[in-house]
C-alpha cells in the first residue's frame, strides 16, 4: 500500500454568491486541473439567516453536475422542467445539468436559524456535455453508513466503501463521495483508487494526514524539491489536496475529526468556463450564452 502524501492545504475563503449568500469557497473559478474532474467546492454554513436567505434565484447550468449535501436546515429547489423539492438534513441532490437547465436553490435554516451544506461541481466529459438533464434526489435514510469497531462512521453518498454502495449512480467520473467521522486519537487507513484525484474537506474537529503523529497539523511535502516537509494547521474549513497513492491515512485530534473525502477520475479535457456553464471550447461557450439570450437554451 502507498500512502498519499499531502500536496497542499487550502483554507476556504469568504465569498458572496447568488443574491447575497455568504459562504466559504475552497476552490473554483481558477486553474482546477489538480482537482479534475471537480471544478468548484463551496461550504454554505451560517447561523445568521440574513446572510443566506436571499438564496440562489433562477440561473442556468450546462455541461456540469452539481452535488448538494445538506447537514442542517433545508434547501428548496425548482427548475425549468417542472421539478420541485426540498432537501433536509442528511439529504443529497446530484443534478446532471447536461444540455441545459434553469433552476433555483433557496436555503432556509432549522429551528435555531442554522444552515449548513456543501455544493460540489463536477465536470462532464465532452461526450456527455449535451446529455439530457437528470436529478438524483437522495433521502438521508437511503445513504448507507459503515461503522468500524473503533467508532469511525462513514456515510457513503456515492461510490463503494467496504461493501456498501452509495445511492447515487451512473456518474461519468466514477466519483466516490464519503462523509467520514473519526473518534479522538484514532488513526484510519482509507483506500482511494490510485488513478483518481482526491481531496478531503474538514468541517469539524482537527487531525493530521499521511500518518503524522501530531494531531494539530498536516505533514505536507513538495515532491519536486528537496525541501523538508512543512507542518500546517488543519481543521475546520480546511481542504487537503492529496498526491498519488492508494490510501489516505488520517489521525484524529483531541476532538475527533469529520471530513468529506472526495475522489474522481480525471477527464483530461480542455475547459472553457464562464459562470455556471462549462464547455470544452470558447465557441461552445459563446453558443450557450447566445442561446440563453435567444430563449433556446433549454432543449
Amino acid at each position: 500500500m502507498s500512502i498519499r502524501p499531502v500536496r497542499r492545504v487550502v483554507e476556504a475563503t469568504p465569498t458572496l454568491e447568488g443574491a447575497g449568500v455568504h459562504l466559504r469557497r475552497a476552490f473554483g473559478f481558477g486553474t482546477t486541473s489538480d482537482f479534475d474532474p471537480f471544478l468548484l467546492f463551496d461550504d454554505f454554513r451560517n447561523d445568521d439567516p440574513a446572510r443566506y436567505l436571499a438564496g440562489f434565484p433562477w440561473h442556468p447550468h450546462r455541461g456540469i453536475e452539481t452535488i448538494t449535501y445538506v447537514l442542517a436546515g433545508t434547501v428548496e429547489h425548482g427548475d425549468s422542467l417542472g421539478n420541485r423539492g426540498t432537501l433536509g438534513a442528511g439529504d443529497v441532490q446530484w443534478m446532471t445539468a447536461g444540455s441545459g437547465i434553469l433552476h433555483q436553490e433557496m436555503p432556509k435554516g432549522d429551528g435555531a436559524g442554522r444552515m449548513h451544506g456543501f455544493q460540489l461541481w463536477a465536470n462532464l466529459p465532452r461526450s456527455l456535455k449535451m446529455t439530457a438533464p437528470r436529478y438524483q434526489d437522495v433521502s438521508a435514510r437511503d445513504v448507507p453508513e459503515a461503522t468500524d469497531d473503533d467508532g469511525t462512521v462513514v456515510r457513503v453518498v456515492c461510490g463503494e466503501f467496504r461493501g456498501r454502495t452509495g445511492p447515487v449512480d451512473g456518474v461519468a467520473a466514477s466519483p466516490r463521495y464519503l462523509d467520514v467521522s473519526v473518534p479522538p486519537g484514532r488513526r484510519k487507513h482509507l483506500p482511494v483508487e490510485t488513478t483518481q484525484h482526491a481531496f478531503a474537506y474538514i468541517f469539524a474537529g482537527s487531525g493530521t494526514f499521511r500518518g503524522a503523529s501530531d494531531p494539530q497539523g498536516v505533514l505536507t511535502e513538495d515532491p519536486s524539491t528537496d525541501a523538508p516537509p512543512v507542518r500546517e494547521a488543519v481543521g475546520n474549513r480546511s481542504l487537503v489536496l492529496f498526491d498519488r497513492g492508494d490510501e489516505v491515512v488520517v489521525t484524529a485530534g483531541e476532538q475527533g475529526i469529520r471530513f468529506l473525502l472526495v475522489s474522481g477520475t480525471p477527464l483530461g479535457e480542455p475547459v472553457a468556463w464562464r459562470g455556471p456553464i462549462v464547455m470544452n471550447t470558447q465557441e461552445e461557450l459563446r453558443q450557450a450564452y447566445d442561446e440563453l439570450q435567444r430563449g433556446t437554451f433549454i432543449r
